[in-house]
């Protein structure tokens, strides 16, 4: 039986963390890397990584996605270059319609039904006409603030409340959240940002909402989501941001998702780079108000960046399997570690 084929678009610090899981595990072979980074391209991928290639085939880290990705030339793609449904979507299609199943970072992705329904639509037929299947998931959304919530729903005779609270640092991330996010920026910065709209901030609270209201059978009839500062006494250093002593560190952001006038799902996430150098605690809580109630604590958080690697390296098997077309993770079945071979988890 041939190893799972698998090509990476986009290296940095999710892309090369999923390459790091992948070559850890049994029946899975990298095929290709695409980045653009002009520090990376050329290199040898375990030159890159730092890792012994040892009897493995070379792979050369190539900025041409058309010459990494052909038809047949691997299984699935994980694309790990974007946050925004519309900013991927001419990625995607590229892959799609090589006829490559795809796994998206992009944090719309997730679920771009809600903000982008024409888009997710497209992504659907293109996947469908090209008899492959694309998926978006990570830490969150994709588990921790949505399919979580939704699985602890499972017990329960009725739901009145839902509230995710999320306390993560932003340190494992690369870059791009660190741009998202206003990390280092000054406060008149992040508050112009805020109200001119290029401040994102975290991606992804309507997705997470959504996703929890489609599938309890809550029609949500309006979102709205707020930003605040986070500002530093100190200076904070991660691998990819750096922000100075009264600049900002992080955004607490806020979302609520109203169903029949009300507030019923409530998002809580602050999120910055080095919490715990002021004393911040991480954590992940999911608070059901219902019959029975719910009341989950995780301390500290599921790690950002490793969750998000794992989620879609564990989610391989589950996408190469799936039907064609768009996915999300309602669809698909429960992630779980994969600690066998991995051929053994795909239907031939």
């Amino acid at each position: 039986m041939k190893n799972v084929r698998v090509a990476i678009w986009g290296f940095g610090a999710m892309g090369s963390g999923m390459a790091k899981m992948l070559l850890k595990k049994k029946g899975v072979d990298i095929v290709g890397v695409c980045d653009r980074n002009q520090a990376r391209v050329g290199r040898s991928m375990y030159d890159v990584l730092g890792m012994e290639r040892g009897d493995r085939p070379e792979v050369i880290i190539n900025p041409n996605i058309d010459e990494v990705v052909t038809e047949g030339s691997c299984d699935v793609c994980l694309c790990a270059t974007d946050s925004f449904t519309k900013s991927a979507f001419p990625r995607l299609k590229t892959v799609l319609e090589k006829k490559v199943n795809v796994i998206s970072t992009a944090e719309e992705m997730a679920y771009p039904q809600a903000q982008n329904p024409e888009l997710a639509a497209e992504l659907d037929r293109i996947a469908k006409e090209n008899g492959v299947s694309i998926l978006g998931t990570g830490i969150n959304p994709g588990l921790m603030m949505d399919l979580l919530v939704v699985c602890l729903t499972g017990c329960m005779v009725d739901v009145e409340h839902i509230e995710a609270k999320r306390v993560n640092s932003l340190s494992p991330f690369g870059p791009a959240v660190m741009e998202e996010q206003g990390v280092g920026i000054t406060v008149e910065a992040f508050e112009k940002g805020v109200k001119d709209g290029t401040l994102a901030g975290h991606v992804g609270f309507a997705e997470s909402i959504r996703m929890i209201g489609d599938a309890i059978g809550w029609k949500v009839e309006k979102f709205e989501q707020q930003m605040k500062p986070i500002v530093t006494t100190i200076d904070r250093k991660s691998p990819y941001g750096f922000a100075a002593a009264g600049n900002v560190a992080g955004v607490n952001m806020t979302g609520q998702g109203y169903v029949d006038g009300e507030v019923k799902i409530d998002m809580i996430h602050p999120q910055q780079i080095e919490p715990e150098m002021e004393g911040t605690e991480t954590g992940d809580y999911i608070t059901i108000k219902g019959t029975p109630a719910i009341h989950m604590a995780n301390k500290p958080e599921v790690e950002g960046g490793l969750g998000t690697i794992a989620m879609c390296v564990n989610m391989i098997p589950h996408v190469i399997n799936a039907d064609p077309g768009l996915k999300t993770m309602l669809d698909l079945p429960v992630p779980r570690a994969i600690m066998g071979d991995m051929r053994d988890l795909v239907k031939r």
